[in-house]
């Protein structure tokens, strides 16, 4: 007899199947030939019913009563393009880790004493310590009355009393305008022109979005037309941040890989720009261009003549370009410098700067900031048609506006405190601390992971990750093949003694890095992303891994990473 930590419960629409699965897993959902529900794990064999080609159209309820009507909304009936959504970032191995800890608490003994999650760029989640000044304005933004405390500085409170001014009732609970607070709207339009070198911003062109990845999801939107031939390509780098990938199944979009060069330290190539546009535009239609920089996950900073060259490329090819610039603070390796597309498109000339559709994106989550959970950010859109900018007004206005507080953080980020205030000496002190620890961060990982035999690291330029190649022995890559996931092995002894037939096509294996990953967290307590979960080249593995955890216990996950990559590699060998 089985017992209730060993039988698991496995559900697609009507179709239930009791298997035993390891206890050290959690249940995987399989799409095996729909069964009727039945109530207990133990019934007979002679009890449970053949297989069927057709899904069951009528259960019965808990008390033997047949059901008014079937679910209106099922996996069959529901949008497809949303079962084609995939986001490694949060996927099976993070699902993993959580349960892992809930297991930790419970008692259950593990080899660890702790996961260590690396997988997210999440950085006060890893222990970074918010900026003093934006804490304070957000705290008399919430709360008013705090303006009558002495203990506040007074250039936080003058910058609370201005946001809360331009706010509906004089609150930040109040709705604002779609397209975000106007005095926000014309501070990020003087940073921009700050950080440009006087190219000039025009604050009608900026709108406020709910972090970043809401922006680049509404201007995915407004592009994706077309149907067969004449749908929307969309190129974007491999390996990729999956919103991309998700964005673009979602809205039924054509995904078009274009491959950075890992040999080169993730460089882009305007030969591989021109191969992958050329044989896209044999089965869509490419209309834009998605750039990250510095890059998520493979932590490169374009080259300045990268960016002319890119620049170039969409003017020639007629695409729209879509900068992604959330870690433009976040350069740490010599040499290199964030040069935003929209400066360098300007320096070009009005051949370039009259012609080029550019949308922009920055937000609040990164940097030296990492206020992931305000989620404010904002785009600038540059050369977009009048017709089709009142189309996106009217687009955002639906959603009524971004979160107010995100808009408030999202202020304070492009017009911090300044020489003479009171609050300017522990910003710039609290800022140079963050990026110079994560500079540190980025150093010390390229270094430790370069002498483990077996994988190897680019130097992490900027941004928040590192994207290293792992080599396999053949024998773990085979491993991954036959391993499918979790548990499954369980399930086929109880289904086979049911003497009910699985499908094999329907059986999937394991990508090798994500036997790799999976099996670090269950034996380390590491979580990491598999690099399949980005996209990469045929043959090749990684993972991503966050450089945010602090420093001694960035070195423990590191060190722990080097015993257990030597160890797999000996099992496999």
């Amino acid at each position: 007899m089985l017992s209730n930590r060993s039988v698991g419960v496995l559900r697609r629409g009507t179709c239930h199947v009791y298997a035993a699965v390891n206890p050290k897993c959690p249940a995987r959902v399989l799409n095996f030939s729909p069964l009727p529900s039945f109530s207990s794990p133990h019934r007979t064999r002679s009890s449970i019913p053949a297989p069927r080609s057709e899904p069951t159209q009528r259960t019965m309820s808990q008390n033997g009563a047949l059901p008014l009507h079937e679910k209106v909304l099922t996996v069959d009936t529901m949008n497809a393009n949303v079962k084609k959504v995939e986001y490694a970032v949060r996927g099976p191995i993070v699902q993993r880790a959580v349960q892992i800890e809930k297991e930790l608490k419970e008692g259950v003994k593990k080899p660890f004493e702790e996961v260590i999650k690396a997988n997210i760029g999440d950085a006060h989640a890893m222990g970074q310590r918010p900026i003093t000044f934006f804490r304070q304005v957000m705290a008399l933004c919430a709360y008013p009355k705090l303006l009558d405390d002495n203990k506040f500085p007074e250039d936080a409170k003058n910058r609370a009393r201005r946001i809360l001014q331009a706010c509906g009732g004089h609150s930040i609970g109040a709705y604002t305008t779609s397209q975000g607070i106007d005095c926000v709207r014309q501070d990020i339009a003087d940073y921009i022109k700050r950080r440009d070198g006087g190219v000039p911003s025009d604050p009608d062109n900026i709108y406020l979005t709910t972090g970043a990845s809401d922006g680049i999801a509404t201007v995915l939107k407004l592009l994706t037309a077309g149907e067969g031939h004449t749908r929307t390509g969309v190129m974007i780098s491999i390996p990729q941040y999956p919103l991309y990938s998700a964005a673009i199944a979602e809205l039924g979009a054509v995904q078009v890989n274009y491959y950075l060069n890992e040999e080169k330290c993730w460089s882009l190539d305007i030969s591989e720009l021109q191969r992958s546009l050329k044989a896209a535009r044999e089965y869509c239609n490419p209309r834009v261009l998605c750039i990250i920089n510095p890059g998520n996950p493979t932590g490169q900073v374009q080259s300045r003549q990268c960016i002319e060259d890119v620049i170039r490329f969409v003017a020639k090819e007629n695409l729209f370009l879509m900068a992604d610039e959330v870690y433009q603070d976040n350069v740490y390796a010599e040499g290199c410098e964030f040069h935003s597309f929209k400066k360098v498109l300007f320096e070009l000339g009005p051949e370039y700067s009259n012609k080029v559709e550019l949308v922009s994106f920055h937000s609040t989550s990164k940097c030296y900031m990492g206020e992931c959970g305000f989620r404010g950010g904002y785009m600038e859109v540059i050369n977009m048609d009048p017709d089709v900018k009142a189309q996106l007004t009217k687009l955002v206005s639906v959603r009524l506006c971004p979160p107010a507080p995100g808009q408030a953080l999202m202020d304070l980020v492009v017009n911090p405190p300044q020489p003479g205030e009171p609050s300017y000496n522990t910003f710039i002190k609290e800022r140079t601390d963050v990026l110079s620890d994560l500079a540190e961060k980025a150093k010390l990982t390229e270094e430790i992971l370069n002498t483990v035999p077996g994988i190897s690291c680019n130097p992490v330029q900027g941004a928040m990750y590192s994207f290293p190649r792992i080599e396999l022995p053949e024998r773990a890559i085979q491993e991954a093949k036959v391993h499918l996931s979790c548990g499954l092995f369980y399930v086929f002894s109880i289904l086979i003694s049911l003497f009910v037939s699985i499908p094999t096509s329907q059986a999937r294996c394991q990508a090798p890095d994500m036997f790799y990953c999976m099996t670090l967290l269950e034996e380390t307590g590491i979580c990491l992303v598999p690099g399949s979960g980005f996209g990469q080249k045929d043959g090749t593995n990684h993972f991503r891994m966050t450089i945010l955890p602090p420093t001694d216990k960035l070195k423990i996950l590191l060190n722990k990473l080097k015993e257990f990559h030597q160890k797999f590699t000996q099992q496999y060998s």
